[in-house]
């Protein structure tokens, strides 16, 4: 429906992975930088949205890091993608109807939304709709199955070797 920013791909690989810590276990931005080939300052700046909007939390210190602010069931895939994207609507209808030659002179005549906001507005809210249905646990459960598993041990071995 929309184009997705790139940070929404990485905040959702870094929940992932945060998902599979033991409880009160972190992993650095450092470490999640690492483990998905991307640079730190990028990803930390989507770890501290992911953060204010309580999906993560951040444990400071020397032996801090990231965790998952709540158990990855209660965390939707809308709750990531408006932490990195915001909430505001997709489309913003600009009225351009009310513009141009062809405009109607009688302003009651725009009393009611414009039928093509209300398509789109529509449409916005079943693929939020179908992004709130998911959860995070569902897209642990998909890994479990749909990882090879030399790359799921990989990253487990990488885990354990980093958490804190």
């Amino acid at each position: 429906m929309r184009r997705m920013s790139d940070g929404v791909e990485a905040a959702l690989h870094s929940a992932l992975v945060l998902a599979s810590l033991p409880e009160a276990r972190v992993l650095t931005g450092r470490s999640l930088a690492t483990l998905h080939g991307v640079s730190e300052s990028y990803l930390l700046k989507h770890l501290r949205a992911l953060a204010v909007a309580g999906v993560i939390e951040a444990v400071p210190g020397p032996r801090g890091g990231y965790r998952l602010a709540r158990p990855a069931a209660r965390i939707t895939l809308l709750d990531i993608v408006e932490a990195i994207d915001g909430t505001e609507p997709a489309f913003l209808c600009r009225e351009i109807r009310r513009r141009g030659p062809c405009k109607a002179q009688d302003p009651c005549v725009y009393k009611t939304d414009c039928f093509i906001k209300t398509r789109m507005l529509a449409a916005e809210q079943a693929w939020r709709a179908a992004l709130q249905a998911q959860s995070l646990a569902d897209l642990v459960t998909d890994g479990e199955r749909l990882i090879d598993p030399g790359n799921r041990e990989a990253v487990a071995r990488f885990i354990a070797e980093e958490q804190r």
